[in-house]
């Protein structure tokens, strides 16, 4: 068997007529960070929303092509079942503002109708929090509401709502542009952490951050894959001119 957990053959994203991300080709290999990088309006996001089936959500959106994980195709599965199995995270920390630190760790479950007895939903709050480096932290605390920690930490409960439903792949909408520096970093050093166990595919705008947290890295351009490689080589000895301009900062 090929060695992926998701892969996409020729995958086109529409808005109406607008052609938003073109004939997309990749795999993405178990236990790796990937950066996805590109400018504004080049379809990353998009791209990232195809991939849990999440674009499809908008009115007058469509998508053609495959998206396969496991070897079988997502769009043959039930929506609720793809999005617990490729998670995804948002660039704006959204832990529900009503809900208990403890409820939105479990809330997938509840939002999915899965029973649950009490000592179940507790060692699944406490995994998904320890593995989202927040459990020390917010242990104390479980029934205060989620709104009313620091970004980073709302960031950090929102992948462990994520996680808590035992994903193989995390998806991040640049997951620290909202947030300041230390947090930033303690998001950056928790998703070297997480590859150990899922597959993390992340847009971002920050190249020195690509660099830092990603084994491989995509180039989008107008819709288009341009590149995609091994991190180190695509920043060194990029193959296309439009990812040397992109990573230089001579782009146009």
């Amino acid at each position: 068997m090929e060695n992926y957990i998701l892969k996409t053959e020729n995958l086109n994203a529409y808005f109406g007529t607008n052609h938003i991300v073109k004939n997309v080709n990749v795999q993405f290999k178990p236990n790796h960070v990937v950066s996805v990088m590109g400018p504004s309006g080049c379809g990353k996001t998009t791209f990232l929303r195809c991939l849990n089936r999440m674009h499809e959500l908008t009115p007058g959106t469509h998508t053609e092509g495959k998206i396969l994980m496991h070897g079988k195709d997502i769009q043959d599965l039930p929506p609720i079942l793809v999005r617990s199995k490729i998670g995804m995270v948002f660039q704006q920390p959204n832990p529900f503002p009503n809900m208990s630190i403890y409820d939105n760790v479990i809330a997938g479950y509840k939002l999915n109708g899965v029973q649950l007895n009490k000592d179940d939903r507790d060692q699944i709050v406490q995994d998904a929090l320890t593995r989202a480096a927040l459990w020390d932290e917010v242990k104390d605390k479980l029934g205060h509401r989620g709104a009313f920690i620091s970004g980073g930490q709302q960031q950090r409960l929102c992948i462990a709502r994520a996680i808590a439903l035992k994903p193989d792949v995390l998806l991040m909408d640049e997951p620290t542009s909202a947030l300041d520096p230390k947090s930033t970093s303690q998001i950056e050093e928790l998703i070297q952490k997480l590859k150990q166990n899922y597959t993390v595919i992340v847009v971002t705008h920050n190249m020195h951050q690509a660099k830092r947290i990603s084994d491989y890295s995509a180039f989008f351009f107008l819709g288009e894959l341009v590149e995609y490689g091994v991190t180190k080589e695509v920043f060194d000895g990029p193959a296309d001119k439009r990812t040397r301009g992109y990573i230089s900062g001579d782009f146009s």
